[in-house]
Parts: structure tokens; sequence; C-alpha cells
């Protein structure tokens, strides 16, 4: 699968055409089904994505229904947290009821005890979907410089774990090591998935991902069967790409 890349001139002008994906794709989705299923990564996405979008009126975020692609093992009020993020840069201003936010259960995640908080997190998502796989609307990832997307790393064992639709981790490369994630499964069962990257820092990774498919690494193994896969970008990330015809999203 060849994913659609969009380039934008400025973090700012991605924040803008985020913007504008994520209004269409959330009324898109009230309109066939009723509501919007969505699952967010930490790092700097929550806030290149809540920049226009916690302001954005057309949004109807009381059909939002919010889960995390994964989370640390932290309480709520730690900086390694990202509910902690995505409640600053975009909860704490749109009016997603409470009900409608599944979060990690924060007292496994308090006591570090992945397999727990991973069987939980696995359990709100069968409820959520009634028993049947997976299929969120809309799936929106970061991209580690080592490739890695979710808490799916290079070399893990993880990578090929087609069984579960939340794993627990407790060797993850990066701090804090104890983590929940979803598995391929469910990313590659999503409608759209969604990565968004930026800065200078990001141009040789953002290369190999886009114009080195044989590479498989973990953000390349995002495949949706039936759904699609698009890059946000900012020219600085872009810096390296041999293809130069990309365009920024317009609706």
């Amino acid at each position: 699968m060849v994913p659609a890349v969009y380039v934008f001139p400025t973090t700012d002008a991605l924040s803008q055409g985020l913007n504008e994906y994520v209004e269409k794709l959330s009324r898109d989705a009230i309109q066939n089904h009723g509501v919007v299923s969505v699952a967010i990564s930490g790092g700097s996405l929550p806030k290149l994505l809540s920049k226009y979008v916690s302001q954005n009126s057309n949004i109807d975020f009381s059909k939002w229904h919010l889960f995390w692609a994964d989370e640390r093992c932290v309480d709520y009020e730690s900086d390694d947290s990202n509910y902690k993020e995505v409640k600053k840069t975009l909860l704490d201003h749109v009016n997603i009821p409470e009900a409608n936010i599944h979060a990690i259960h924060e007292p496994y995640a308090r006591g570090k005890d992945a397999q727990k908080a991973a069987a939980d997190y696995e359990s709100k998502l069968k409820a959520f979907f009634n028993g049947k796989e997976p299929e969120f609307d809309l799936i929106l990832l970061g991209m580690g410089p080592d490739g890695h997307c979710c808490s799916l790393f290079p070399g893990h064992p993880l990578l090929d774990d087609n069984q579960r639709w939340v794993a627990s981790l407790t060797d993850s490369p990066k701090p804090p090591p104890e983590r929940i994630t979803l598995t391929y499964p469910v990313l590659n069962r999503a409608k759209s998935i969604v990565f968004v990257t930026a800065g200078e820092g990001k141009q040789e990774m953002v290369q190999k991902i886009i114009e080195q498919p044989q590479l498989q690494l973990p953000c390349q193994r995002v495949q949706p069967a039936s759904g699609k896969v698009c890059w946000f970008i900012d020219n600085a990330a872009a810096g390296k790409l041999k293809n130069d015809s990309y365009t920024g999203f317009k609706l």
C-alpha cells in the first residue's frame, strides 16, 4: 500500500490541514454510524492535532469515543503520561463526555502492572465494539526516531503478535519500560490511519518509511486491509524525500 503524503510549509499549516481532515472524517463517521471512534498516541502529536481541532466548533465532540493507541504505565499526572498530554491539549477544551474517554486504568498503571492494564484495556475495546474486531474510524500516530509507532519497536516480539488486541511490555527500549499498546490486528483494521510528524530531525526516517518500503520498519507494517494510511508532515521533515510533488490536504 502506498500512503498518501501531505506536506505543509510549516507546523502551523500542518495543524490547519490536520484540522480539516479530522473535521471531514468526523462528520462522515457521524453521518454513517452516529459516533466517531478515535485512538491517539503521544509525543508531539497531541499538540499538533489540538492547535486548531480543539477550537473547531464544526466538530461534534459529543459523538467522539477517544482511546489511546499506546500508553505508559504511570499515573495520570506523570509527565510521561500520554493521557495527561491529551487532556491538557484537547480534553480540557472540548465536550467529549467523560464516559466516552477510555483511558488506561490508573491503579494498574500506577502499580506498573502492564499485563493487567493491557487485559483491562482490551476489555474496554471489546465492550465498545460489542465483541467484534475493532474498526476504529481514525487512529492518529506519531513516528519514533527508530521508525516505531505506538509502542511497537523494531525487533521486538510484539511486532509478530497476531492474537491480542492490546499487548503489554515491560522492556520498552524507551523509558518508562512498562507500557500497553494496540497491536497490528487492531491497527490494520482501522478505516483511517494518520501519521503526524514534523521537524528536521525526522527527515532521514521519514524518507526511509515513505520511500523505502522494503525496510519493513514498524510504521511501514501499518497497512489497513480496507482502510487508508496518510502522512501529515512539514517541509522540514520532508527535506530528504526524493518525490517533491506532495501537497497539503485541502477539503
